[in-house]
């Protein structure tokens, strides 16, 4: 039995890979919501830790959606995944997105229970999402609208672990200027979602509507380093808000230039896992991007007071 949820994690959801990228974009969020506040400290370990812990399950949560709205075509395109060859079953799934609703009800409760509220809210959209909003036919032939609406999830994880800092405080509303963070939330979403769906013609699936297959290779890159972009500015303005803007200008700059190289790198040839480089790179850009938005700046600011 432990050994099958280890094999499903490792294949699906790996948390090793997944673990730094979350706790940059959680803590991050919550730093950033306190330095809005003109608080020039860490957050305590319990804003911390419950806004780390909540956003690691959504992102589970998300994965587990996934499972049981892509059964159908899993078993009959991918059925090397965990859950068609049957190393678990949407049953089990189903008792772990249940585990995962009462852990996080839990830590809100522990926390302030007023973030029920929006946990509730960000749960309602998870749900929809996996019924593909009741128009699956109409978003599946719309890649755009499809990834748009999934997408907006970000922003709602993005309030709800924002929230874990400014609502124990005892603030009615979301401090001004956070909402610069929540776009940055939204279109870094799409330099992940993008990145991790381009492939070398070579490792395209037979029923895998990757980028590179739906709008060719180039194109694909050319949309990655677009939302890259849109990613950077609105990063750019969101630093402006906390005076951090001249740093991460330069960090943007420096992570652009190298996501461009592996975007010109993996056009160079039609070399098979040479899409991988790209999955990886927007990884990477989501973790320093983060870090130095929130983390960082937090960071250097309380070493500067003491």
């Amino acid at each position: 039995m432990p050994n099958r949820w280890w094999i499903y994690q490792r294949e699906r959801f790996p948390v090793f890979a997944h673990t730094p990228i979350i706790a940059a974009f959680s803590l991050s969020a919550v730093s950033y919501s306190a330095l809005l506040r003109g608080i020039h400290h860490l957050p305590g370990w319990k804003p911390c830790i419950v806004g780390f812990a909540s956003s690691f399950l959504f992102f589970l949560q998300l994965r587990l959606a996934d499972e049981f709205k892509d059964f159908e075509e899993d078993s009959r395109y991918r059925p090397y995944r965990p859950v068609p060859r049957g190393l678990v079953g949407l049953r089990d799934l189903g008792w772990v997105w249940a585990g995962c609703i009462a852990t996080q009800l839990a830590l809100a409760l522990w926390l302030a229970p007023k973030l029920i509220i929006l946990l509730l809210l960000t749960w309602i959209y998870l749900g929809l999402m996996s019924k593909e909003f009741f128009a699956w036919r109409w978003l599946k032939t719309r890649p755009i609208a499809y990834m748009v609406s999934h997408m907006a999830i970000m922003p709602l994880v993005d309030l709800y672990t924002t929230s874990c800092d400014w609502v124990p405080a005892g603030v009615d509303r979301p401090p001004n200027g956070l909402l610069w963070f929540l776009l940055v939330s939204f279109f870094n979403g799409m330099v992940v979602e993008i990145g991790r769906k381009i492939r070398s013609p070579q490792d395209e699936e037979a029923g895998v509507e990757t980028y590179s297959f739906l709008w060719g290779r180039r194109n694909a890159i050319r949309a990655w380093l677009g939302m890259v972009v849109c990613t950077a500015g609105f990063a750019y303005v969101a630093a402006l808000g906390i005076g951090f803007a001249r740093p991460m200008f330069f960090l943007l700059l420096v992570l652009f230039f190298a996501a461009a190289g592996v975007g010109i790198y993996f056009l160079q040839g039609a070399v098979p896992n040479r899409g991988k480089l790209v999955e990886t790179m927007a990884g990477v850009w989501s973790l320093l991007m983060y870090l130095g938005l929130g983390f960082v700046p937090m960071v250097l600011r309380q070493w500067a007071a003491a």
